[in-house]
């Protein structure tokens, strides 16, 4: 059982994540920091019959949104693989090896986004450029906004989800195969901060 579960990203999460395209900043773009304690960045691979689901917990990342023009904004974002947990510390040990993310030289998984396309009804196609195990590829996210608004202690907050399902082999992540899937559903959350 070696679930590799996890191309991922985010973020990717930064995700994590998530979101958005690089252009110039402009008088009506805000700076946002992902919260990390209120974002996750989580992912699912078939396992013979059933789903193995997992989650990164250490990322980091910057949204510059342009709320008066969507397609104006951007994202980076960075995952550490070392913070990957699936419930099972020897499968999560199992993940760093060669044959999955070679986490000792590739420690970081990273998002930039380079285009943000309206879909309609507060959702977008966001392409950005996904790296894993030292290869770059493009990858779309459909993300859709949650909201702006006030959080707690003075804080203004806004908030996203992004998911995307992705072909690790695209990243030579090639372990487990055939008990273990190719595709990896990610399911991206951010609460960012503006700063």
């Amino acid at each position: 059982m070696k679930k590799t579960l996890l191309s991922i990203a985010t973020f990717l999460i930064s995700f994590t994540t998530t979101f958005g395209a690089h252009h110039e900043s402009s008088e009506t773009t805000e700076i946002y920091k992902i919260d990390p304690v209120h974002s996750s960045v989580k992912f699912s691979i078939r396992h013979f019959v059933s789903k193995t689901t997992g989650s990164f917990g250490d990322f980091e990342g910057m949204l510059n949104i342009d709320r008066a023009d969507l397609s104006n904004s951007s994202v980076e974002a960075t995952v550490k693989i070392p913070s990957v947990d699936t419930d099972s510390k020897k499968r999560d040990a199992h993940l760093q090896k060669d044959e999955y993310f070679n986490a000792k030289e590739h420690p970081l998984m990273t998002f930039k986004s380079t285009k943000w396309e309206d879909a309609g009804d507060n959702k977008f196609k966001v392409t950005g450029d996904l790296g894993i195990r030292g290869v770059t590829r493009e990858v779309v996210l459909d993300v859709e906004l949650l909201g702006f608004g006030d959080g707690m202690r003075g804080a203004y907050l806004s908030g996203w989800e992004a998911t995307t399902t992705l072909d690790r082999t695209e990243w030579g992540i090639t372990g487990g195969q055939p008990a273990v899937g190719n595709d990896v559903a990610v399911t991206i959350n951010v609460e960012a901060i503006r700063q």
